[in-house]
C-alpha cells in the first residue's frame, strides 16, 4: 500500500489548521511536517508551538521531518507538541544511533533521512534501528523543486539492502518533486511513502492529485 503524506510546507499558512483538515478529507494518510532551522537548510519553518496549535485539526499522523542541526536538542519538544513519528538527517547527527534511540525511547517510530549527495551505504549501521528511511529527491530547504533522476537508483539500492537483511517492513519514503509521473517511477523503484507538497496543495482538486500518486 502506498502512503501519501502531503507536506504542509506548501499549505496556506494563514489558515493552516483548515488546510490540514481539508487535506485529510481529500484522502491523505499522513501529514508531513518539514521543520527547518535556517542552519542545516536555508529556510525556517514550524516550531513546536505551531505543531501543537494545529494538532487538533486532524486525527492523521504527524510525520515530522527535522531538517535541523543538533536535532537531539528538540526531539522531546516535538514529541510533546504532537509528533507521531520523527525523522532526523544522517548528515545532522554526530551520534546517529543515540539520536534514533532517543526517538524510540519516547515511544515514537524513528526515521533517518539522507540528502541527494549522500550514499545509501552510509545507512548500513542503523538500518535495523529505524522504522523509515527518507531519500531526499531534491536538495532540502524549499518546496517546488524538480525531481533529481539519480534518486531512483538510490531508492532501488535501499530497498534491495532492506530486503536482503529481512527488513522489508521498513518504510522507504521519498520527498521532493513528486507528481503523478515521478510517483510511478519511485513506486516501481521500491518507495512506499510519498511526500508531495505543491502538487497536492496547489491542485484544484487535492483529492484527485492524491489519487494520482497511489
Amino acid at each position: 500500500m502506498t502512503i501519501i503524506a502531503p507536506s504542509i510546507l506548501a499549505a496556506d499558512f494563514s489558515k493552516l489548521g483548515q488546510e490540514i483538515a481539508d487535506i485529510e478529507k481529500a484522502g491523505a494518510d499522513w501529514i508531513h511536517v518539514d521543520v527547518m532551522d535556517g542552519h542545516f537548510v536555508p529556510n525556517l519553518s514550524f516550531g513546536p508551538a505551531v505543531i501543537s496549535s494545529v494538532r487538533s485539526a486532524t486525527a492523521l499522523a504527524f510525520d515530522v521531518h527535522l531538517m535541523i542541526s543538533q536535532p537531539e536538542r528538540y526531539i522531546a519538544d516535538y514529541a510533546a507538541a504532537g509528533a507521531d513519528r520523527i525523522t532526523v538527517h544522517l548528515e545532522a547527527c554526530t551520534h546517529l544511533h543515540r539520536t534514533l534511540h532517543q526517538i524510540k525511547d519516547l515511544g515514537l517510530p524513528a526515521g533517518v533521512a539522507i540528502n541527494p549527495a549522500t550514499p545509501v551505504s552510509l545507512l548500513e549501521p542503523v538500518l535495523e534501528d529505524v522504522d523509515l528511511v527518507l531519500i531526499m529527491t531534491v536538495n532540502p530547504g524549499f518546496g517546488g523543486q524538480s525531481f533529481i533522476p539519480y534518486s531512483l537508483e538510490k531508492v532501488r539500492e535501499l530497498r534491495q539492502r532492506l530486503t536482503a537483511r529481512g527488513l522489508s517492513g521498513v518504510h522507504v519514503q521519498v520527498d521532493g518533486g513528486i507528481n503523478a509521473s515521478t510517483a510511478s517511477l519511485v513506486r516501481q523503484a521500491g518507495a512506499n511513502v510519498l511526500v508531495a507538497g505543491s502538487y497536492v496543495f496547489g491542485s484544484e482538486s487535492p483529492s484527485a492529485a492524491i489519487s494520482s500518486l497511489r
